[in-house]
């Protein structure tokens, strides 16, 4: 059964490969979904795929993928779309 979070970055995430990172990491364990920069500075995620894979991809983001200094990230649950691939923004 697949799971699936939307996730708001907030710190020094833009311009330091956040996304990139992210999207490489989704791939490499077969989650779908996108990473976007937010007006506001922030980097917004959408992970769609196994509970596990999942949770491994949000323990990312909250690492700082790259250059990234995280200061915190909003997690919320949402219902799976079935998405497929990981896409930025």
């Amino acid at each position: 059964m697949a799971q699936r979070r939307r996730v708001i970055a907030h710190g020094h995430v833009q311009g330091v490969f956040f996304r990139e990172s992210t999207r490489r990491e989704a791939e490499r364990r077969d989650v779908a979904g996108w990473a976007e920069n937010r007006a506001d500075g922030t980097v917004e995620a959408v992970f769609e795929g196994a509970p596990d894979a999942v949770d491994a991809l949000v323990a990312f983001v909250r690492g700082g993928p790259g250059h990234a200094t995280v200061d915190s990230v909003d997690v919320s649950a949402e219902e799976p779309e079935g998405l497929s691939g990981f896409s930025t923004r």
